[in-house]
């Protein structure tokens, strides 16, 4: 896997452009790519006629007024004779259409550094024998349904954090499981509606069960556990034991604090983007843990973490021991948001799930190997030819997409196999996501706790009067 900047980036691509207009940015920087051989005949045109259509201007003052809008103009590869990207500074400010007030997308995405479970997918692939540009359109792809997602997942944040109208939802990688949740959730409404008779209210269980059910208690356990796997002693095992209890507990309590210190600024980026934006309601999109206050992640989690360490142990194809993962935070959300938190079904559902997550980890565990003895962080004392991995990272789904696609570039087979459970994954998607829209019009605009919106509620309420400002422009630098 060699160096993924070395192959975005050409030194020579780098331009500086004096222009007075859109249309001569791509004149010159077309004249300049043909020049440098990096482009083919008919790339100006389209990609002129491709930004026409569909553009790629990004206004960031909802992110903060200081920092330069940024636009993203590309055409077909076939016009292309390398994958990397160019970047353009340009000296005057240039009008370009804003890709938001197309009403593609509600979110502004601030939490930068989710990223990573992206690059992790793209780098993942690229391991497996893709490219870089195909692994750039599968972890496109990848985002676009993110975003999407986030529209449609707002009203269940509202609900669950007592607060109708809070712009604040999240683009987190974790979220990608909710289709997959939702199947099992339409089957309990269908086939066992009486379950919800014996549920329970996570915050009371977790008060009956006390301090040896509490999240300190969990890290004691943890703590103990690999203490006595990794033959440390006595004083090592205390020393981690401690330290894991205190990190579970402040996680819970600052995702509380997070709530309501974030509260304030993000209805304030919403504000300032509605007033940028001629009236057009804008969500925020955070990190997840705004939701770890709620009991029902932990009550899972507790719950869970046992169950999941017994699947270790008897799953076939599986070859990964569940330690730092055992808590399953890359699941527990997920199920909080499709459930809303009805304990029983995120017991059931997270213990028909968790094997997944156990397959998907052993999957990428001799590319994660890789990169971590290659960036220096291989854990030192494990005995050579020793894999890790994570049991319960983000992206499962999308990690067996990206190994598909991945083997698919030198293998028909794969590449067949790769086409069909990518349909699967995108019409699951739609589906979950039609679902998601059905249960916003019927169940939170009565309630008050979101109006209807042609991404929030689909068809299944009438939109307000379109007052969403489309055809505003941005200026990208």
């Amino acid at each position: 896997m060699g160096s993924v900047f070395g192959e975005l980036f050409l030194r020579d691509a780098v331009y500086v452009i004096d222009a007075q207009s859109q249309e001569e940015v791509f004149d010159q920087l077309g004249e300049r790519l043909m020049a440098a051989g990096l482009v083919r005949e008919g790339y100006l045109s389209h990609v002129k006629r491709r930004e026409a259509t569909y553009p790629t201007g990004l206004s960031m003052a909802p992110v903060d007024p200081r920092f330069p809008n940024i636009a993203v103009p590309h055409t077909e590869t076939e016009y292309s004779t390398c994958t990397c990207l160019v970047p353009v500074k340009l000296v005057n400010p240039i009008t370009w259409h804003d890709m938001i007030v197309l009403d593609r997308t509600n979110t502004i995405d601030v939490d930068v550094f989710d990223i990573w479970h992206l690059a992790f997918v793209g780098l993942a692939c690229m391991y497996f024998g893709a490219p870089l540009w195909v692994a750039t359109l599968l972890v496109v792809f990848i985002g676009v349904l993110k975003i999407m997602n986030s529209d449609v997942m707002r009203p269940t944040f509202n609900d669950l954090i007592d607060a109708p109208g809070n712009p604040m939802t999240t683009t987190h990688m974790n979220y990608m499981m909710n289709p997959i949740i939702m199947v099992f959730n339409k089957f309990f409404d269908r086939f066992l509606p009486g379950l919800d008779r014996y549920d329970f209210d996570a915050a009371k269980l977790n008060e009956k069960v006390g301090f040896w059910g509490s999240k300190f208690s969990i890290g004691i356990y943890l703590g103990i556990f690999v203490g006595l796997l990794a033959h440390e002693d006595i004083k090592s095992i205390c020393t981690l034991a401690f330290t894991a209890a205190v990190y579970l507990e402040l996680f819970s309590l600052i995702g509380a604090w997070f709530i309501e210190a974030i509260e304030p600024l993000s209805q304030g980026i919403s504000n300032f983007a509605n007033e940028r934006l001629k009236g057009r309601t804008l969500n925020v999109g955070l990190d997840w843990p705004f939701l770890a206050g709620r009991a029902e992640i932990w009550a899972a989690a507790n719950v869970l973490a046992p169950i999941m360490l017994l699947e270790s142990l008897v799953l076939p194809g599986n070859g990964l021991l569940p330690l730092g993962g055992i808590i399953a935070m890359g699941l527990t959300p997920a199920l909080l948001v499709v459930t809303r938190g009805k304990m029983l079904r995120m017991i059931i559902i997270g213990t028909i799930v968790l094997p997944v997550f156990l397959w998907a980890g052993t999957l990428v565990a001799p590319f994660v190997t890789q990169t971590a003895m290659q960036v220096g962080a291989f854990p030192s004392g494990l005995a050579a030819g020793q894999l890790i991995s994570d049991t319960t990272m983000e992206g499962l789904v999308e990690k067996f997409l990206a190994f598909l696609l991945g083997n698919g570039c030198t293998n028909l087979q794969f590449l067949l196999f790769f086409a069909l459970a990518l349909a699967a994954y995108l019409l699951l998607f739609m589906w979950y996501r039609r679902e998601m829209q059905r249960r916003n019009a019927e169940d939170y605009v009565q309630a008050g706790i979101c109006t209807p919106d042609r991404l929030v509620t689909g068809s299944f309420a009438a939109p307000a009067a379109d007052d969403s400002g489309a055809g505003t422009e941005a200026a990208p630098e």
